[in-house]
């Protein structure tokens, strides 16, 4: 989708912040949504990512990998049944470990905001479509191999600073200090209410808890919020539908999100490098595919490959 153009600054006064992670699959299957509400909303927010850590490095390891595995792989099956979203024809492993595709996806914003979309897409990628979770430094590095103007090097260095560790310990924490709105899926929707709690919804979002006895977000949630001790906010969880994100943006600041104009085939493919079905049907206008995009078969549709990229993701190798 092509981005309209921005607002004067003094109105890029909202912050959307994403709790996600990269090997989630329900943020996975949000993935379409979120494409289009971003290019509704280029230049005109802040929007941040804040890495939730699904799969905790302190987690005990399961008893029978092998049965985890095959239960992880249905769920992901039924999970994709309701997104339409690609998965894997082969699961090799349950994810044991979300820290180290988070660190390299953090790790990846320094070098611009296109090169950290395509990292984490990447990261997304090696679990949902590969088959292979992104689950160690070593297998989140190969990854991500080959992205446009990623500096490699600069990364691997990066991924493992103090630095971007402190700040992804600092999503994971933020993440499990969850607004009272998302405690329940009985949510109300007041001024600072939870969208979509009582929509039948299969992920209606509410708050997960945690082996410390606390709660986190549900993956993906979008909290929406103005600046300020006064600031309002809008928190919608769980998987929805686009007009439920428009909503909440609409109603913290009328008027700053406008209809995205869909973007050639071609020149969809070009902007994103990697389509699923779901995606180009959101994003795209005219017929497809375009001249040169390579399919890549999955067990639930295919995901589609910009030329260039397909010469250096490892789902076309």
């Amino acid at each position: 989708m092509k981005p309209s153009p921005p607002p004067p600054p003094s109105s890029a006064s909202v912050e959307v912040v994403e709790y996600t992670d990269p090997l989630c699959p329900w943020a996975w299957g949000s993935e379409p949504v979120f494409r289009r509400l971003r290019a509704a909303l280029a230049g005109r927010v802040r929007w941040r990512r804040a890495y939730a850590i699904l799969f905790d490095h302190d987690d005990d390891p399961p008893p029978d990998p092998a049965a985890e595995t095959a239960w992880y792989a249905r769920y992901v099956e039924e999970i994709s049944s309701h997104s339409q979203a690609p998965r894997a024809v082969r699961l090799s492993r349950m994810p044991a470990d979300s820290w180290p595709a988070a660190l390299v996806a953090k790790a990846a914003e320094p070098q611009g905001v296109e090169v950290a979309e395509r990292v984490l897409r990447r990261l997304r990628e090696s679990v949902f479509v590969l088959g292979e979770p992104a689950d160690t430094t070593e297998s989140a590095l190969a990854a991500v191999r080959g992205v446009p103007g990623l500096d490699p090097r600069r990364l691997a260095v990066d991924a493992a600073s103090g630095a971007v560790l402190e700040q992804v310990r600092g999503d994971r924490l933020e993440a499990r200090r969850p607004v009272a709105e998302v405690l329940s899926a009985k949510g109300a929707q007041g001024t600072e209410g939870a969208r979509g709690a009582q929509d039948g919804s299969p992920h209606p979002g509410a708050a997960k808890e945690t082996t410390e006895g606390g709660y986190r977000y549900a993956l993906p949630t979008l909290l929406v919020r103005t600046p300020g001790e006064q600031g309002e906010y809008r928190v919608v969880p769980g998987w929805r539908p686009f007009e439920q994100y428009a909503a909440a943006v609409g109603e913290l600041s009328p008027g700053l999100l406008t209809t995205p104009t869909p973007l050639p085939a071609a020149d969809a493919l070009e902007h994103y490098r990697s389509l699923t079905d779901p995606e180009r049907l959101l994003l795209t206008d005219g017929h497809w595919p375009p001249p040169g995009a390579v399919r890549v078969d999955t067990g639930n549709g295919p995901l589609w490959l910009h030329p260039d990229e397909a010469a250096v993701h490892p789902a076309a190798r």
